[in-house]
């Protein structure tokens, strides 16, 4: 026998972290929840980041570290719920935490006190979590969603697109946002790999010998650098400094590397004057680990005692050194793509509530929507912040 529908205030589709933010927001205020998730258990993501301790946010955050169509999509949102509001929780439930590098903040113990912290800000009574069931349709009747799941069936009057994109697939992650979003009208940007090491071909292979070895960088792309470290993979070129230089990567550009980003233009000079019987191979060896100071001198094939080499072939060496040009084949797809660039056009959306300007009660929250933040805590303040817009409209 068919068991009738049971009706909800909202229904929101994934519990990671901005549907669970979403729908505390919305259970505090009384609403019925439903929050479905084929995961067989909520926040996911939020377990594996930061090496399992949760880069939860940064303190940092502003929509400038933000990409998207609409630059300007973010600022309602994150101006109304910002990092300080997420530590305020965090401090509220004695969760002890710490800031590395650049602002990113961390839990001290684990980033299942994060997930278990935002189930118990989920009101039991208002708040129904449903957990390793797949959708199977999803459709409009009039003025409310039906939804079912599980052989079960649900409507509401409002639906909650919260399932992320498709990064880590490994984890479950699909496109099944873009998929729901067209089904109900909404136009996609073309979803594509972010914050992803980037794969290396040709010439620039003999690179991935150097597997392994690590150097603090600027990474440039355009008019947009980075100064963060960088890392040599199998495949090519990995480290903060690359992930985040990725996001704004186009196939067919190149990325410029600054192997010496504390050196002066005219560092060369310098050390022939004071050194002239080093070779240059030895000045680079003083500042960049021995594999990866032999194999740039290799490429540039200037070799003897400074004294002995000629001031421009000197300046020569220093430019490529702080500019060194590398032609990327592409990266290692969503597969190592921490999040998803792209997604639900912002131009669908009201940036005060995350609601379809044309499809009245559908949101969309989180990494499903195009806006794509820096490495560092910027997502799940993205996460946090979208979250809270909805569930506050709700």
């Amino acid at each position: 026998m068919t068991k009738l529908p049971v009706h909800y205030d909202a229904i929101i589709l994934g519990a990671g972290g901005a549907g669970l933010m979403c729908a505390a927001v919305a259970g505090q205020r009384g609403r019925k929840i439903l929050l479905i998730d084929h995961a067989d258990q909520p926040g996911k993501k939020i377990l594996i980041s930061g090496g399992g301790r949760c880069n939860f946010t940064n303190i940092h955050t502003a929509p400038d570290r933000y990409i998207s169509q609409n630059p300007h999509f973010a600022k309602s949102a994150l101006s109304r719920y910002c990092a300080n509001d997420f530590i305020g929780l965090v401090e509220q439930y004695g969760i002890a935490w710490h800031e590395k590098t650049l602002g990113q903040l961390f839990c001290d113990q684990s980033a299942k006190q994060i997930v278990a912290m935002l189930m118990d800000e989920c009101p039991a009574e208002n708040v129904t979590l449903s957990l390793g069931k797949s959708i199977t349709s999803v459709d409009r009747d009039g003025d409310r969603y039906l939804v079912e799941y599980g052989g079960q069936k649900a409507y509401a009057p409002s639906l909650v697109i919260a399932t992320g994109g498709p990064s880590i697939p490994k984890m479950g992650a699909t496109g099944f946002a873009y998929d729901l979003a067209r089904q109900f009208g909404l136009k996609i940007v073309e979803p594509r790999p972010a914050l992803v090491p980037l794969t290396l071909g040709g010439e620039e292979t003999l690179f991935r010998e150097l597997s392994g070895v690590a150097a603090p960088v600027i990474a440039k792309c355009g008019k947009t650098q980075f100064r963060e470290a960088a890392l040599f993979t199998h495949k090519g070129l990995s480290g903060p400094a690359i992930l985040q230089i990725s996001s704004y990567w186009q196939h067919g550009e190149p990325v410029t590397v600054d192997f010496l980003p504390d050196l002066s233009k005219d560092w060369l000079h310098q050390a022939k004057r004071q050194l002239p019987r080093i070779t240059l191979k030895k000045a680079i060896g003083t500042h960049l680990p021995a594999r990866l100071s032999d194999t740039l001198i290799e490429r540039i094939s200037l070799a003897g005692e400074l004294g002995n080499l000629a001031d421009i072939k000197l300046e020569d060496a220093a430019r490529r050194l702080s500019n060194w040009r590398f032609m990327p084949n592409g990266t290692e797809g969503f597969a190592k793509a921490e999040v998803t660039a792209g997604g639900i056009s912002t131009a669908e959306l009201s940036s005060k509530n995350m609601e379809a300007r044309q499809t009245p009660g559908l949101y969309a929250i989180g990494e499903a929507v195009d806006v794509t933040g820096w490495l560092g805590g910027y997502n799940f303040q993205w996460a946090w912040a979208s979250g809270v817009a909805a569930g506050e409209a709700l």
